[in-house]
């Protein structure tokens, strides 16, 4: 259900007059619509009708898409299924098929948004204007522009998220490190999670061994790049060599941070859908087996990075 956030920001801007004559209809329940998602409109399917505070909210479920992505919507998010509004939709995907490669798979456009949001990127559609935002001309083709669309969606569990404002806490404003190597490292929690799964599948699958051999090879690009704060590189380089993977020497903590930029990462790989959504499933299973045995898997104090020589080494313990 929405909050009385959304409520509030969907009253305020319900009389707007630039919202289609359409988008005053009432719906009905099982009725096959277009929504507004972000700048994109998609098929969609009214699952519930309601009438809250006056307003007609809608559940709907996007075709075609994991039922993850269904959510309550105002009449100002939906339109009927006309000959019409499907062309409005096909013109708007090809118009929007450079303009999304430009944002360079940013991560903010793989989380649904409030109404507000929602809102302000549908005005900016319909008056081509770019509000607030940096929007530049790229080539790409339409193409690789639906890799980008099929982003997968990660829910980290509740108590892996302290674990990551946690770790951002120490290191960046309390000048703290995590003692290095670690132990359990990444290769050692990939091989524990696959003689788990071995163990309750009751066999050695190799689609699990591809999942986990793909996640040890992003973490080792990853890390350099992506995964480490300013304050970490020092130690880094200090730590691995040229003959050293990261993941035989980095832990959870930094794991953990490459399962916040994978939906990026794996929206440039080609991946049918239905591949995508089990992956996915996978995924969180994974993360559900690294918050079962947190205690073992993260360290419970970091170090304090020696300040003499801004090295980035930690003081011994």
């Amino acid at each position: 259900m929405v909050s009385s956030k959304d409520d509030s920001a969907t009253n305020s801007d319900s009389s707007g007059d630039d919202i289609p004559e359409s988008n005053s209809s009432v719906y009905s329940e099982g009725e096959r619509v277009l929504a507004y998602h972000g700048p994109r409109i998609y098929e969609a399917k009214v699952q519930k009708a309601e009438l809250r505070k006056k307003e007609r909210r809608y559940f709907v479920h996007y075709l075609g898409w994991n039922k993850n992505w269904d959510e309550w919507v105002g009449t100002d998010r939906l339109m009927k299924h006309t000959e019409e509004n499907v062309k409005k939709q096909q013109a708007l995907d090809k118009k929007q098929g450079v303009e999304k490669i430009a944002k360079s798979g940013r991560s903010a456009q793989t989380k649904p948004k409030n109404s507000t949001d929602l809102k302000a990127d549908k005005e900016d559609t319909k008056h081509n204007v770019a509000k607030g935002k940096k929007r530049k001309a790229d080539s790409g083709t339409e193409k690789e522009n639906a890799s980008v669309e099929k982003l997968i969606k990660i829910q980290i569990p509740s108590t892996l998220k302290k674990h990551l404002v946690d770790d951002w806490e120490f290191v960046t404003q309390q000048n703290k490190l995590v003692h290095l190597p670690r132990s359990p490292n990444v290769d050692d929690i990939l091989t524990k999670y696959l003689e788990y799964r071995a163990e309750k599948d009751g066999m050695m699958t190799d689609t699990v061994g591809e999942i986990l051999n793909g996640i040890r090879c992003y973490f080792d690009k990853a890390l350099p790049v992506l995964l480490l704060y300013k304050k970490e590189r020092q130690q880094y380089h200090e730590a691995v060599s040229d003959n050293v993977s990261p993941s035989s020497v980095y832990g959870a903590e930094h794991l953990l941070r490459l399962f916040v930029k994978l939906p990026e990462l794996l929206s440039y790989v080609k991946i049918e859908e239905e591949t995508l959504i089990r992956l996915q499933q996978k995924l969180l299973d994974f993360l559900k087996f690294v918050q079962k045995n947190q205690g073992a898997f993260f360290v419970s104090t970091y170090e304090t990075a020696k300040a003499s020589d801004g090295s980035g080494k930690v003081k011994d313990s």
